[in-house]
């Protein structure tokens, strides 16, 4: 079996390489290295079944020669959106880049697994957010990654009614080791630096974080159930948790006596995400079994060599 993932020396992608080349996968990685690292896959290299391809998804003729000869094509090139100054590149990478993986993958008949964002529901705040539930965004430009996100998850559904075998899941707050963008290592690196954990608004907006160990099997198994094509499947935990007290459980763990200072949020900002994930428990048994200290403490071992407290 042969496989391309994109977005393969990133965080998720890297860990979902490594899962696919111990399954016995040929991987084929393309990553334009803007957020991943070839570093992020050093402990596999030397794998002969492994291919690294420095490119973009916005090349079309690239992606189109990597895709041939493959069975499936795991889709993860997708920027986080949260820099400003790239917007319109992110956007693109987002969309156009889809829509050539997705063309390629219809064109070869390789099954397709896009992975996409749980910020597509953009403000909507209720527990237990469902796959069918509805979208509330505003005009504001920190909602343009939620919209670009929605607008892929349409190009693949599009394909997927034209006969494209496709599965899209969205991720909510994914979390550990390799990360480097988010909150959950931004505290960690401000704890052991010492310099402030910066909060954003009260601290009191509540967050469902999820080991990518949990993650990655779920996202090698779902792209092999013929039941699941034309889905959609949320892939998170259950356990809630606030901002704020994020923060304070980061500081115990290191022993930092760096302070919490909040800063301004923004006025649209969203006071929850909390998944609803049981078509993917019913489907495949999908049930996260690290909580969210082992996802602080295997963070910080990824960032520190001294041990952490207790």
């Amino acid at each position: 079996m042969r496989t391309l993932v994109t977005g393969g020396a990133g965080f998720v992608g890297s860990h979902l390489t490594e899962a696919l080349l111990d399954a016995g996968y040929e991987v084929r990685v393309l990553d334009d290295l803007s957020t991943g690292r070839w570093a992020n896959l050093a402990a596999v290299s030397d794998r002969p079944g492994l291919r690294l391809v420095h490119g973009s998804v916005l090349d079309a003729d690239l992606v189109d020669r990597l895709v041939a000869g493959c069975d499936t094509v795991h889709h993860l090139a997708a920027p986080p959106g949260r820099y400003p100054d790239r917007a319109l590149a992110d956007l693109r990478t987002v969309v156009h880049g889809t829509e050539h993986v997705a063309a390629a993958a219809h064109r070869y008949d390789a099954r397709l697994l896009h992975v996409s964002t749980g910020a597509v529901y953009g403000r909507n705040a209720r527990i237990g957010l469902r796959e069918p539930d509805d979208r509330i965004v505003g005009p504001e430009p920190r909602w343009w990654s939620a919209d670009a996100a929605a607008v892929a998850e349409a190009v693949v559904a599009g394909y997927a009614r034209a006969g494209l075998r496709a599965v899209v899941v969205r991720l909510f707050d994914t979390a550990g080791p390799r990360q480097r963008d988010g909150v959950v290592p931004r505290f960690v690196g401000q704890a052991l630096s010492g310099t402030p954990l910066t909060v954003h608004g009260n601290g009191r907006q509540v967050r469902c974080f999820c080991h990518v160990a949990d993650v990655v099997p779920a996202l090698a198994t779902l792209i092999d159930r013929p039941i699941a094509y034309g889905g959609v499947f949320h892939l998170g935990s259950g356990e809630q948790t606030t901002i704020g007290r994020l923060a304070e459980r980061v500081l115990e763990l290191t022993g930092s006596f760096a302070p919490i200072v909040r800063v301004p949020a923004a006025e649209d900002g969203l006071s929850r995400r909390v998944p609803d994930c049981r078509r993917a428990r019913e489907l495949i048994g999908f049930a996260p079994t690290r909580g969210l200290d082992e996802i602080l403490r295997d963070v910080l071992a990824d960032h520190a060599p001294h041990p952490v407290r207790p």
